[in-house]
């Protein structure tokens, strides 16, 4: 719509004569977007971008749609025949369009209301219904959920991973690591630059729409990680540093946060700037390939890689790809060996090095826009994604980006002083008051990072927010948080958000983050915060478990025994970290003393700290639950015993 039709002169002189246009960016945004896309779904059956939709002064919406074509076609009515319509009614029936504006949104009001919190909490029979929802929907032959398009949705694995690890069910498990191992080979897999791309409009994990965006990064990398404890297949670790790889060469900002997304469309030809084609910047011909890399590396690449001389791509409505070849995983390194009788070093160093080639190669393309505003909860997410891999790959480098992006959110985008975080910054500006979700993503991110290098300021000052984020958003009396905090007079409506879908809920989130941080504390505030949060959605849950596969996931932490993990001292910690981190154990906290100051601040909290020592000079481990405590050890291979 952006190219036909705003930019079309005759478009938007009808647009401007009878209208006010506004363009909201969503991800700056999200509560209006929120709002009006609830309206456009209840009215119209459905969703999604580009969203259209009609205000009247007071901002209640009156007409919404998503697409609409420059003409009449496809059975939808053309943008300008919305516009002139749209003008007219107002024009002649303005009272009766107020007066339906106004009903629209007192009963989307009634529609968003919880039910009143009952006393019960879900049972375990919902994880059930939930793995079950989820094996039914299950793709045995191609991995993902449903058909095509196929999004990736990585609090599903969150979920099923936390139900295998109660359950011991290895077909959840399997699920999770067959879907990322299909992913990985995919053309939605960027297989020279690393990172995915948004989703696939096919079933087969091939053809992308090539935007990339920072939160599924996050989330991906978390799942791929994740999914390596339990598995211990390390090709599940490579798929996730070359996330990482990617984020750190061209998603990081100088100053250490990290940017949002790149676009799908980008120059075809240098000469053309204005004409742009859907990943122009991925697709290869496959004499490029042939002339860049040469006889005979060019032949193992094509092999593996899929890459045919007319093109790899078998549909293509919109004629994009035509003659170009998206790469996918067609065959591995051991079948490329095979097929051409080489030792499988020779091939595998053949496909790195012409990997490298054709990277260098394509950075000489015009690059796809990239989205360089740092957003506080999408970093959220990273910082959680490079703090976790910091730990469980013991790689030092991930763990210093962590640092480095909480850092700078919280010298660029909160206010000490009043508590307050910002959602976005950009070119020096930092603005907007922050969301549920930039205080919870932050949060956990903040408590991930903290699990993985012990800055003890990293966990005092989740605590700090959380207590904000309780203050700003949360529903005293109903339970749970509003997505946005109180007297917004740009909203016609507060929202409480519990869809897990592309980034999981606010409210997701911030349960698991009080339950952590009620077992690190012991603070009955945040225990009874959680409580409301668990009781308001509950009949949701019930009705609907897949909604929110995090909120399950929550739920599972709150039906479990979380184990208290505290290490005391620093003389042999690695070995005992060693242990920890190659386990999955996602119902756990985990607490370090390692001298009297962190002793004093995490004993206020924990009166027991006080007495736990080490033994013989070495770290020592206390392994607890409810607080009560295992003999503390500081042999790494007892400690190992005690976390089974």
């Amino acid at each position: 719509m952006e190219r036909e039709s705003f930019e079309d002169e005759a478009i938007a002189a009808i647009l401007n004569e009878n209208f006010v246009p506004i363009k909201v960016d969503r991800e700056e945004r999200p509560d209006v977007d929120r709002i009006y896309m609830t309206y456009v779904q209840a009215t119209t059956g459905g969703g999604g971008w580009p969203m259209s939709v009609w205000l009247t002064p007071d901002l209640k919406p009156f007409v919404g749609g998503t697409y609409f074509p420059p003409e009449d076609r496809y059975g939808r009515p053309g943008f300008p025949n919305v516009l002139h319509r749209i003008a007219e009614a107002w024009t002649k029936d303005r009272d009766r369009i107020v007066d339906s504006s106004n009903n629209v949104i007192e009963q989307l009001k009634k529609e968003t209301q919880l039910a009143p919190a009952s006393a019960a909490l879900v049972s375990k029979d919902v994880l059930e219904s939930g793995f079950l929802v989820f094996r039914r929907t299950f793709d045995t032959r191609r991995g993902g959920f449903g058909g095509a398009p196929k999004f990736p949705r990585p609090v599903t694995h969150n979920f099923l991973l936390r139900y295998h690890s109660r359950t011991k069910n290895k077909e959840a498990l399997d699920m999770v690591a067959e879907t990322l191992r299909a992913m990985a080979k995919g053309g939605m897999n960027d297989q020279l630059g690393g990172g995915f791309h948004r989703y696939s409009v096919d079933a087969n994990w091939f053809v992308p729409h090539f935007e990339k965006m920072l939160y599924d990064q996050a989330q991906l990398a978390i799942s791929y990680l994740e999914a390596f404890q339990l598995s211990g297949d390390r090709t599940l670790a490579g798929s996730a540093r070359h996330i990482f790889d990617y984020v750190l060469r061209d998603m990081l900002d100088p100053e250490g946060g990290f940017y949002s997304a790149e676009d799908a469309d980008s120059v075809i030809d240098p000469a053309k700037p204005g004409e742009k084609g859907e990943g122009a910047f991925y697709i290869w011909k496959q004499s490029e390939i042939e002339s860049a890399l040469g006889a005979p590396a060019a032949q193992y690449f094509i092999y593996q890689f899929g890459v045919e001389p007319k093109g790899n791509v078998r549909e293509d409505p919109q004629h994009e790809f035509t003659g170009k070849n998206i790469l996918f995983q067609a065959h591995s390194t051991e079948e490329t060996a095979e097929y051409f009788e080489k030792p499988v070093e020779e091939i595998a160093a053949s496909i790195a090095a012409s990997k490298v080639k054709l990277r260098a190669l394509r950075s000489k393309r015009v690059r796809p826009h990239l989205d360089d505003k740092v957003l506080t909860a999408w970093n959220g997410l990273m910082i959680s994604a490079f703090a976790k891999s910091g730990a469980i790959l013991a790689e030092p480098r991930y763990t210093g980006a962590a640092r480095r992006a909480a850092d700078f959110i919280l010298a660029r985008l909160h206010n000490p002083k009043t508590g307050v975080l910002l959602r976005r910054y950009r070119q020096q500006d930092a603005a907007i008051p922050g969301f549920l979700d930039d205080y919870a993503f932050f949060t956990q991110g903040l408590l991930d990072l903290y699990e993985a290098d012990f800055h003890l300021p990293y966990l005092q000052r989740a605590i700090a927010l959380t207590e904000k984020q309780l203050e700003l958003f949360e529903d005293k009396s109903g339970g749970g948080f509003f997505s946005t905090a109180e007297g917004d007079a740009s909203l016609v409506m507060r929202i409480k958000e519990d869809y897990d879908g592309a980034e999981p809920s606010g409210n997701s989130v911030a349960a698991c983050n009080l339950l952590r941080l009620a077992q690190m504390t012991d603070r009955k505030d945040f225990r009874d915060a959680a409580g409301r949060l668990l009781r308001a959605f509950a009949p949701r849950i019930t009705a609907s478990p897949v909604t929110a596969p995090q909120l399950l996931a929550a739920y599972e932490f709150n039906l479990s025994k979380p184990k208290q993990i505290v290490l005391v001292g620093t003389a042999g910690l690695d070995k005992l970290l060693r242990e920890l981190n190659s386990r999955f154990l996602p119902n756990k906290i985990v607490l370090l003393v390692d001298g009297e100051p962190s002793r004093k601040a995490l004993s206020a909290y924990l009166p027991v700290l006080e007495t736990m020592t080490e033994k013989g000079g070495q770290a020592t481990a206390y392994v607890c639950e409810n607080y009560a405590c295992q003999l503390p050890t500081a042999d790494p291979n007892k400690f190992a015993e005690l976390l089974q």
